[in-house]
């Protein structure tokens, strides 16, 4: 009777009907009185939410107290109730740490390694070997195999409690015991994974330690080892993107072909992950798009007659945060609105549909109804890192700094192991020009990423040699970037150059999109430009605009609130994106061959600046006033030379007619002579007032004049030119000055004729020119 209605109750339970699971339940519980089926009963009360009297079941005769299966779950009852203390009452504060499996202590290899014989006693009778004692241990393990699963399962629920109570070190704690214990204690291994309560080098050191070999799946050897090795490769697969890209790669190609699950969402999520970090945005979102659309043959029809969005619901939720990054990244506005009404309408209680709504009004620039959806994610999800990011991106959108630092900052204490909070906190902080917090927040940043702790000194800051350009393997590049935009800003321009260069290396290994970090390379050029070493930097601004011209991204941005980066123009120095990025660009080249004295190609440049600005919309359209500004100077410097080389053909002219002759010529011939001197003086003399660019009066006046718009002479921020740029105009102003001078003396002397009155360069004028160039380099950035 007892087994007739057990298969009964199971049936039941498989065809989903609760009520009669319950009632024929209770029929098998009453019979039999055996705590199995009583745990069976209070199973099903759990199963259909009735936490009350699964645990009034629990607690009738004690069983909490007398099974450990019933024990955990009670304890996942109260938890479900939002009782923690009741949770962590039952449970209790300790692991079993007696139970705890490692590497290092692993039985198994200790049975491989032991192949000793029975050992003889004098009496004749012989005693177990070594490898006799271990398999009888094995063997009680196995008949307690369910104890232990339970124990580590307590562990994780233990986790839970922690984590609820933002006691996150602790719940870290509990989650590593909880799979040492029991390596197939999947949920506390994602839950490390998820909430980064590990940085990037701890997850792979955890995961080095851990006892794969401990479970025995089979009484054959090889298949257990065969288990082995495919459970660590699939937890290899859940590592972070910056830890380990060799390994991560090698797991996902080794489970791709050997185990045929290329096609597997875990897997292609995980790819998509790896491209994401890359900044290869639409692969990313090529993989996304075709884990959302994966449909099998039986829904297929039903998909289609309900519309093609319905394919994006009933989906695992790791993969929208990143599908919604993706969408970002690309500009897809019309898919992320359409997703955000699918999901609203199919999923209203999830916290992706949210964040979902609070991307599409971050991709539309709407940041108060974004930050209002990101909150609304955030307090159906707590510990959602998508969330908490999205909802302090739009506090530094609206350069509200403060409000964007305090979010980052809880970010930062939620989610311990990830570096982005750090990073964007730095970015903060640099924007507020507090250069030390933000080295010390990139600092930590980096450790984070890298998992190098080499790479920094005891006080935190960088102490990479300048001779070692290669960066250490794994971590972020843009942090890098970041950590030169602070040196660039304190002036220490080598410092800030080797940054830089460490930044573009690092993304090459990684194999980022090349497009991505071309804000990157305008920084080192940059860097260089405000160095002297203008070839150097004419070589990295033409490199942009290669890769520009390519069609590739210019921008690394990774908004949307899924964990990503902000702009990396957005901190550096003198970054726009897309047509802005390349009128700086223009800008900035323009300046490079003034100072090269390649005059005519540095006004053709400036007029594609003033193209490529003046049909930009936004704050890029400011930098179009700076480069017009530039471009008027530089036609003055262009005019300046265009009238030494008149000056210059005079001369030869000059000299040409004034050639003494063998003969001495009569007076007559005298007299034409003097005539002829007298009308070239007289022409020179009118061509110089038709041209009165080289008066000294003129062009310092031309200089210094004031602004009639603005009262004082002060000009608005966006025509304010960098310093640097007003010094290299003044030089070559100087310079050119200087130069029409000398050669109109050498036109005098040689017609025996009185030369212009152009005075030669005042001390003032040389002690200016030599102060720009020994002045330290300013801290604002570039123009453009």
């Amino acid at each position: 009777m007892e087994d007739f209605l057990r298969n009964w109750r199971q049936e039941a339970l498989n065809r989903g009907q609760h009520d009669a699971a319950i009632y024929i339940g209770d029929k098998v519980l009453a019979f039999t009185s055996d705590d199995n089926d009583a745990f069976w009963l209070a199973q099903v009360h759990f199963s259909n939410n009735n936490y009350t009297r699964a645990l009034a079941l629990l607690t009738r005769k004690d069983l909490i107290f007398r099974s450990s299966s019933c024990k955990y779950l009670a304890a996942h009852c109260y938890i479900k109730q939002n009782k923690y203390d009741q949770a962590l009452q039952v449970l209790g504060e300790h692991n079993p740490a007696h139970l705890i499996s490692t590497a290092s202590n692993s039985r198994r290899k200790l049975q491989h390694r032991n192949e000793s014989s029975h050992i003889t006693l004098r009496n004749g009778k012989s005693t177990a070997s070594r490898s006799d004692r271990i398999e009888r241990n094995e063997e009680r393990e196995r008949e307690d195999a369910s104890h232990i699963k339970f124990e580590a399962a307590m562990c994780y629920l233990r986790g839970l409690c922690y984590a609820r109570q933002n006691a996150f070190d602790r719940a870290r704690d509990c989650y590593k015991d909880a799979v040492r214990i029991d390596i197939q204690c999947f949920e506390a291994f994602e839950q490390l994974m998820k909430n980064s309560l590990m940085s990037p080098a701890e997850e792979l050191e955890f995961l080095e330690s851990l006892d794969f070999d401990s479970m025995n799946p089979s009484s054959d050897p090889s298949i257990s080892q065969e288990a082995a090795e495919f459970v660590k490769l699939l937890y290899t697969t859940r590592l972070s993107k910056y830890s380990s890209p060799s390994a991560i790669s090698h797991a996902t190609e080794t489970l791709s072909t050997h185990y045929n699950l290329a096609e597997n969402p875990d897997l292609l999520l995980s790819r998509a992950e790896t491209l994401y970090t890359q900044c290869r945005f639409p692969e990313a979102l090529q993989l996304t798009s075709s884990i959302l659309s994966s449909l099998d043959s039986d829904s297929m029809s039903a998909a289609t007659s309900q519309g093609s969005q319905s394919r994006s619901i009933g989906h695992s939720p790791s993969v929208y945060p990143l599908h919604l990054a993706c969408l970002y990244e690309t500009g897809a506005t019309n898919s992320l609105f359409l997703l955000a009404h699918t999901l609203a309408d199919n999923a209203p209680e999830e916290s992706y549909t949210y964040l979902a709504i609070g991307v599409y009004y971050l991709s539309v620039s709407k940041i108060a109804e974004a930050r209002r959806f990101f909150s609304k994610a955030s307090l159906l999800d707590p510990h959602s890192a998508p969330a908490w990011i999205g909802f302090a991106h739009t506090f530094a959108a609206e350069g509200e700094h403060d409000q964007a630092i305090a979010a980052y900052s809880t970010a930062a204490r939620l989610f311990q192991g990830s570096h982005l909070p750090q990073l964007f906190l730095g970015m903060q902080h640099l924007a507020l020009n507090n250069m030390s917090l933000a080295h010390e927040y990139l600092s930590a940043a980096y450790n984070m990423s890298s998992g190098s702790l080499s790479a920094t000194s005891r006080n935190g800051s960088f102490s990479f040699g300048a001779g070692n350009m290669q960066p250490p393997p794994g971590g972020d590049p843009l942090v890098l970037n970041e950590v030169g935009v602070v040196l660039y800003h304190q002036a220490n321009l080598e410092g800030a150059i080797e940054f830089f260069r460490r930044t573009l290396a690092l993304a090459a290994s990684l194999q980022c999109d090349p497009g991505a970090w071309s804000a990157t390379r305008a920084n080192l050029g940059h860097a260089l430009r405000r160095l002297g070493s203008f070839e150097e930097a004419l070589v990295e601004f033409d490199e942009c605009l290669r890769i520009g011209a390519g069609g590739s991204t210019t921008g690394y941005t990774g908004k949307g609130g899924v964990g990503a980066t902000l702009s990396a123009g957005s901190a550096a120095v003198g970054g726009y994106e897309d047509r802005g990025l390349t009128g700086s660009l223009h800008t900035a080249r323009g300046l490079v061959l003034l100072e090269l004295g390649r005059t005519m190609e540095a006004v053709t440049t400036l007029h594609e600046a003033v193209r490529v600005l003046g049909t930009s919309g936004g704050d890029a359209a400011a930098g179009a006033g700076v480069a017009g500004t530039l471009l008027s100077r530089a036609l003055e410097i262009w005019a300046l030379e265009e009238g030494d080389r008149d000056a210059a053909a005079t001369a030869s002219e000059h000299i040409e007619t004034d050639i003494p002759t063998k003969s001495r010529p009569t007076a007559a011939k005298g007299k034409d002579v003097q005539k002829a001197k007298s009308s070239s003086r007289i022409g020179s003399r009118t061509r110089s007032r038709k041209t009165p660019l080289p008066a000294q009066e003129w062009t310092d006046d031309v200089i210094n004049r004031e602004s009639p718009n603005t009262p004082g002479g002060q000009r608005p921020a966006s025509m304010e030119l960098d310093d640097d740029a007003d010094g290299l105009l003044n030089n070559a102003l100087a310079r050119i000055k200087s130069r029409h001078a000398t050669r109109q003396r050498d036109v005098g002397l040689g017609a025996n004729d009185q030369a212009f009155d152009t005075p030669e360069p005042s001390q003032s004028t040389r002690a200016t020119r030599a102060t720009s160039r020994r002045k330290t380099p300013v801290t604002r950035g570039p123009p453009g």
